[in-house]
């Protein structure tokens, strides 16, 4: 992170020096970091400590940092913006101000082997889709592997994403969410926001207090079962929530290579099967593909 990178802090006397108020629109009031600590930081709680910053770079690098410097578990970062916010295979994407949820968390699963590491991602997206499901009221499903997608208008649209990092032996993992994008602010046609899909609550507040209780709840279980996506329940919570098994895709290997046919499990190591019309099953995992298309028949 550059000089200028250097993330400033929340809170209204900082927004009062730095910028405009974030009061102006007042639909995307500004998160409240001492509430948010009293309610996530608890004894004996996963969650150890919780930053909001007015603006940095990414969220994901900044926390990075804090992990090779030997952060303990448990941090939470989280960003009222970001501009210069990544995806997977570093797609850069932007955001309006206080217009979603953008923060990254630092986890350190030393009772798993690093070779389920690959699950953390997945993990996340069913705690992040079950707490739309349960608080904004929101059918969430996560197309493989861990975009989140809401239909609307008869057409699947994405809200929000998760990366993963290693970063000094420990896992970062970054959430971006849209919460009140208005169909102006879309960067791309088929995106969409909490919001435009008629969420039952947009506050950010508790959106976030409920997903990271439900995120803590899961992480528990699975690293109790030693990461097992069996034992601890992941693979089937995963499974009923995936949109893409059962259709016909076409994937897009590097290379300009394509894989298609049907998509039809996810196998013990998170990776997506595809039968292709030989009858023949290859297995890809996300770090291999570039995208998943649905293929037309």
């Amino acid at each position: 992170m550059d000089a200028s990178d250097t993330p400033r802090r929340s809170g209204l006397r900082g927004f009062g020096r730095t910028g405009p108020s974030p009061w102006t629109d007042l639909d995307r009031p500004p998160l409240d970091e001492e509430a948010l600590r009293h309610d996530l930081i608890v004894p004996g709680g996963l969650w150890t400590s919780l930053d909001v910053v007015t603006e940095t770079g990414s969220t994901n690098t900044d926390l990075a940092a804090r992990a090779k410097a030997g952060a303990a578990q448990g941090a939470v970062l989280v960003a009222e913006a970001q501009s210069a916010a990544r995806g997977r295979l570093d797609r850069q994407w932007t955001a309006p101000a206080r217009s979603g949820l953008f923060l990254s968390v630092l986890l350190r699963p030393e009772e798993v082997p690093v070779e389920r590491y690959g699950w953390l991602p997945i993990l996340v997206g069913v705690a992040a889709a079950s707490t739309l499901d349960r608080i904004a009221e929101v059918e969430v499903g996560l197309k493989w592997p861990n975009d989140l997608q809401v239909e609307i208008d008869g057409a699947e649209r994405k809200i929000g994403g998760i990366l993963t990092e290693l970063a000094g032996g420990a896992v970062v993992v970054g959430i971006g969410l849209n919460v009140s994008l208005r169909e102006q602010e879309l960067p791309v046609p088929t995106a969409a926001s909490l919001a435009l899909a008629g969420a039952a609550t947009t506050d950010r507040g508790t959106l976030l207090r409920a997903l990271l209780r439900e995120l803590a709840e899961l992480y528990r279980e699975w690293t109790a079962a030693a990461g097992d996506p069996h034992a601890s329940d992941l693979l089937r919570a995963y499974v009923e929530r995936c949109s893409t098994l059962g259709r016909r895709v076409k994937v897009h290997l590097p290379g300009d290579r394509e894989l298609v046919g049907e998509a039809v499990a996810v196998d013990g190591d998170g990776r997506l099967v595809v039968r292709t019309p030989d009858g023949a099953r290859r297995a890809v995992g996300a770090g291999d593909v570039v995208h998943v298309r649905p293929e037309a028949r």
